[in-house]
């Protein structure tokens, strides 16, 4: 109960920044940012949600089921844009594609510049 508390707690507490944001900014995203800075700051150990999170990874296409009911009772609306929804869906996935390959590039990058820097030996003063 516990874990599954705290990953609905930072749900909540996304939602309710979300909310007092000037920017519409989903809660959800805030959500994600929030459980990260938790993790990487260490004020919440991943053992003490790993069971939890595990179990709704592995459950992750239930939650898509609203979306895609959602999609398919206004298609008649839809319909109407599908072209032009079409042509930004595989636009956004070609600047997807290609700002996730420089990223990868300039992390590796960093990583081996990061490597060579501990592999200088230090001159003996």
């Amino acid at each position: 109960m516990l874990q599954i508390g705290l990953v609905f707690g930072v749900c909540l507490l996304g939602q309710i920044v979300s909310v007092l944001l000037p920017v519409p900014i989903p809660g959800s995203v805030i959500s994600m940012v929030l459980l990260f800075l938790l993790l990487f700051f260490k004020a919440v150990h991943v053992d003490r949600i790993r069971q939890k999170a595990d179990f709704l990874l592995k459950n992750m296409a239930f939650f898509f089921v609203p979306a895609g009911v959602g999609i398919i009772s206004q298609f008649s609306e839809i319909r109407a844009h599908l072209l032009a929804l079409l042509g930004v869906v595989v636009l956004t996935t070609f600047f997807t594609f290609g700002s996730t390959a420089l990223t990868v590039r300039g992390v590796m990058k960093l990583q081996e510049l990061g490597r060579s820097r501990k592999r200088k030996p230090r001159p003996l003063a």
